[in-house]
């Protein structure tokens, strides 16, 4: 199984997780947004052409996600440069 590939920026605390080669360029044909009260935050699924979900953002990512994916993160922000 390939890598997953996730981004962090830790000035927004949002992460996205790629489930795309991160080669090719796929763009996001539609935008489904979990309810925020069931999931108890922000979580959108992002799904190609084909119905395929190609990525998952997470805003607060800090409260939704394990710290050590946030840790091996790429980083956005300027501590990550």
């Amino acid at each position: 199984m390939p890598d997953v590939k996730v981004t962090y920026d830790k000035t927004v605390n949002a992460a996205y997780i790629y489930f795309t080669d991160p080669q090719v360029s796929v763009r996001s044909a539609h935008t489904y947004p979990c309810d925020p009260i069931d999931v108890d935050g922000m979580v959108n699924l992002d799904f190609d052409e084909q119905g395929r979900l190609i990525g998952i953002e997470v805003l607060a990512a800090t409260s939704k996600l394990p710290e050590y994916v946030l840790q091996v993160a790429e980083r956005l922000d300027s501590e990550g440069s």
